[in-house]
């Protein structure tokens, strides 16, 4: 699921000062050369490619807002939408890192828990089936549950519990079928461990019965 409605709150926060700025794109040329402007220009400029989906340049006229003017109140704000920008056009590690960036500097930021969520969802979305190594389930359970211990009460929670069932839930399919496959080479004891994890680590979730 994307996570575009998370953004309310971010984008709730822009739009007034946003509203002000001048409207114009930017081409490619322009925007990889710096010329100097208001943040509030650069920034609307972003956001308006946002609206055309164009998430590349999007995240890089965020990040030209930060390198032109690094103490403004853009700043802060366009880290998180760079982030954001990236994990729409599926650079998630890319997106992960520009995230993390944020939590660093801005631990007590406003956009703090949508940065923990976006972390969380950049992992959520790389999930593999079952049949493959499960490493980034594990990174976006860990990843979903901080979510859900720091900001309990946020809009980001109650999707990061929803998330947090489906990755629990792939985590006991994939122990599963390890343990189906011991069983096929009448390794009863090994198979018995894997069962056994199912129902003591994922005893809520579709495979425990």
């Amino acid at each position: 699921m994307r996570s575009s409605h998370a953004l309310k709150l971010v984008l709730a926060a822009s739009a007034a000062m946003a509203a002000t700025a001048c409207a114009g794109g930017t081409s490619r040329q322009e925007e990889l050369a710096y010329i100097e402007r208001p943040a509030e220009v650069i920034y609307d400029e972003a956001l308006h490619s946002l609206d055309r989906n164009r998430w590349a340049i999007a995240s890089k006229q965020f990040d030209e807002v930060q390198r032109q003017h690094p103490y403004s109140p853009w700043a802060q704000r366009s880290m998180l939408m760079a982030a954001y920008a990236r994990y729409r056009s599926r650079d998630y590690e890319e997106a992960i890192s520009s995230a993390q960036e944020y939590i660093t500097l801005h631990p007590g930021g406003d956009g703090a828990p949508y940065a923990y969520y976006l972390v969380a969802v950049c992992h959520f979305d790389q999930i593999i089936d079952v049949g493959r190594e499960q490493a980034r389930s594990e990174l976006a359970l860990a990843a979903l549950n901080e979510v859900t211990a720091r900001f309990p009460d946020s809009e980001y929670a109650r999707d990061a519990e929803l998330k947090t069932d489906m990755v629990r839930d792939q985590l006991a399919g994939k122990e599963m079928e390890i343990g189906r496959y011991y069983l096929r080479r009448s390794e009863h004891l090994a198979a018995i461990n894997r069962f056994k994890k199912v129902i003591q680590t994922y005893d809520t979730t579709s495979h425990a019965p």
